[in-house]
């Protein structure tokens, strides 16, 4: 089976590239903006081996499961390519709910985003969102949207519990998932229209909400923010309330979902 756009993704002029083995998909993305690649172009391999998650960390992609990079060359506001990775999100999670619908299993598994850029399952982490940027000419951003999924297997020996599809009895190939996923992305994109629909993006991604309203602790800086999430804000930012009501809105950090004890065991 050969990697395809969907139907939808073709008629909108995006493009593929596929390799059979990359070291980072997204690598791979900012060095074609660089190059001057127009962007609307996906980059996908089946064999990541130097994936990188968010803070600089590895992401793995055993063979059989999906790395796969949107590079977009635009003139966004910065705020905005933040979006983007929300935009990935719930193209993500729809993509995963269809397919556990199909399968008659949504009853049992729940899908979650965990902000800022996890796609969970049952509390178990299934994909994993990055979004890197260049400077290019004329205000330009190159901007690489990368989407890790564990499709036939997950990584080992991880601080955190994590899934694979195949895990959960769902019998898919990385290039059938890669389709559903270009037709999801270029539904929410242009529902997001430049910023412009943020919110109901925003809306959408709160539908699948992991921790909405319960307890959550944040690590910014050594200082740990707690409270319970309240919500995220039309540019993203995940907003906590305090015990004392306080509401903080904050862009980045190691977040965790449940009782300040927790923090360390899920770290």
């Amino acid at each position: 089976m050969t990697f395809k756009l969907s139907s939808l993704a073709i008629e909108n002029n995006y493009r593929l590239d596929v390799y059979d083995v990359v070291g980072s998909t997204n690598q791979i993305a900012l060095e074609c903006a660089l190059n001057g690649d127009t962007g609307k172009v996906w980059i996908v391999s089946k064999n990541q081996q130097g994936g990188r998650g968010r803070l600089g960390r590895h992401w793995q992609t055993p063979v059989g499961n999906l790395a796969s990079t949107l590079l977009l060359n635009e003139a966004y506001p910065l705020q905005s390519v933040a979006n983007l990775g929300f935009i990935a999100g719930v193209a993500l999670a729809q993509t995963i709910e269809s397919l556990l619908i199909e399968a008659g299993l949504q009853a049992k598994h729940a899908v979650k985003l965990k902000w800022p850029n996890d796609v969970l399952i049952n509390g178990a982490k299934l994909c994993g969102i990055l979004v890197e940027t260049t400077n290019l000419a004329g205000a330009r951003f190159g901007i690489a949207i990368g989407m890790g999924t564990n499709i036939v297997t997950h990584p080992q020996d991880l601080p955190y519990n994590a899934v694979s599809l195949a895990d959960l009895g769902i019998k898919i190939t990385a290039e059938k998932l890669f389709e559903m996923l270009s037709h999801h992305w270029h539904v929410n994109y242009m529902l997001w229209q430049e910023g412009r629909g943020i919110s109901a993006i925003r809306d959408a991604w709160l539908q699948y909400a992991h921790g909405l309203g319960g307890p959550v602790n944040l690590m910014l800086n050594s200082e740990l923010i707690s409270g319970s999430f309240e919500t995220i804000n039309d540019d993203c930012c995940l907003v906590i309330k305090k015990d004392n009501g306080a509401l903080v809105a904050v862009t980045a950090g190691d977040v965790f979902f449940g009782n300040a004890h927790s923090v360390k065991a899920e770290k």
